[in-house]
């Protein structure tokens, strides 16, 4: 099999995405069994490789790993030969030599998990690199609308997301989970409307396909999710913003907004959140709220991306049921060093 990685959305392409979220829903169904757990990958091993912090994203795809019966490894910066002086490409490819099959990178620059996938022979997975992109974070955000979307309307969840306009609020300018979901959300049919203060919004935004506002209070009305993105209090240091409390102001989720969106309108966030500064807390836990089932069906999006690449996902639900370890190629994910 060919060796594949996936470092952005657009490696995926719409095709790739619908791909992903239909293994994903074998897979959470397997994560609902008393034993979930899988013999897909067994004989795998999958390290987990984060040059940044992380709770959610390094936990999950360990988990996923875990469950599809891999093996797992986890380095740890401040516990490495890093402290000595060692180089990032060194710390890779000692990983490489040790017969690891996929790494999950996770690093402040732009562009790392690329550039390690030209220096070694596993699969890369992109966990998150600077401002980059965070594909598997738009991969289970997409999952969990049209899962929500589906049990409200009592059918079976759809391929597209067509006839959403989903509002995403806040540090879009430094954000990669905003990169990456206008990729995956317009990929699925959906419309974007990028909503923040001007200094937070990209310089140009003219190849997005996007709208931009810059009045959140304008946009509520017209929008069936809102999905809000963590505010890098740092930034505040850069003079960006005049004061936190402007900013919950005036584009946090507060109660008062909250009651005047339409019922249907679903709330997200990828965490972690700052409860009472981009989004109340009544509100994070109120039931049009997807935070926590972001997080659980994280598990079984990054178990689909996992089989995916390294068993190859065209044999679907016969892979996530055990029954089999998949047809080789994994189709529509970018080859090794593009």
């Amino acid at each position: 099999m060919t060796r594949s990685d996936l470092l952005s959305v657009a490696d995926l392409g719409r095709e790739g995405i619908v791909e992903v979220l239909r293994l994903a829903d074998s897979f959470a169904e397997v994560s609902e069994r008393p034993m979930p757990k899988v013999p897909a990958l067994r004989g795998r091993t999958v390290a987990t490789v984060f040059f940044e912090s992380s709770t959610r994203t390094r936990l999950s795809f360990e988990a996923a790993a875990k469950r599809l019966s891999a093996d797992t490894m986890t380095f740890t910066p401040a516990t490495s030969s890093l402290t000595k002086g060692e180089s990032m490409r060194d710390t890779v490819e000692t990983l490489d030599a040790m017969g690891v099959d996929a790494m999950v990178v996770r690093h402040a620059s732009a562009g790392a998990p690329a550039q390690v996938a030209r220096w070694v022979r596993a699969s890369v997975v992109n966990a998150g690199d600077g401002q980059h992109e965070h594909p598997t974070q738009a991969l289970l955000d997409c999952f969990t609308l049209r899962e929500a979307i589906a049990a409200r309307e009592g059918r079976a969840p759809a391929d597209d997301l067509s006839g959403l306009r989903i509002a995403i609020v806040g540090d879009v300018r430094h954000s990669r989970v905003a990169r990456s979901g206008v990729l995956a959300y317009r990929a699925l049919g959906a419309r974007v409307v990028l909503v923040a203060p001007p200094t937070l919004l990209p310089p140009d935004t003219s190849g997005w396909g996007v709208e931009t506002a810059v009045d959140l209070d304008e946009v509520l009305g017209s929008v069936d999710v809102v999905y809000l993105l963590r505010l890098q209090v740092e930034r505040i240091r850069e003079c960006l913003l005049p004061s936190l409390h402007e900013y919950a102001e005036r584009f946090g989720l507060t109660r008062d907004r909250a009651r005047r969106l339409a019922p249907e309108v679903l709330v997200m966030h990828p965490g972690p959140m700052v409860r009472g500064l981009e989004i109340d807390a009544e509100v994070a836990s109120s039931a049009r709220s997807l935070v926590t089932r972001q997080v659980h069906n994280g598990v079984a999006v990054r178990m689909a991306v996992l089989f995916r690449l390294l068993a190859g996902g065209r044999a679907g639900a016969a892979g996530a049921s055990g029954e089999g370890h998949g047809a080789p190629g994994a189709g529509g994910v970018a080859e090794a060093g593009q």
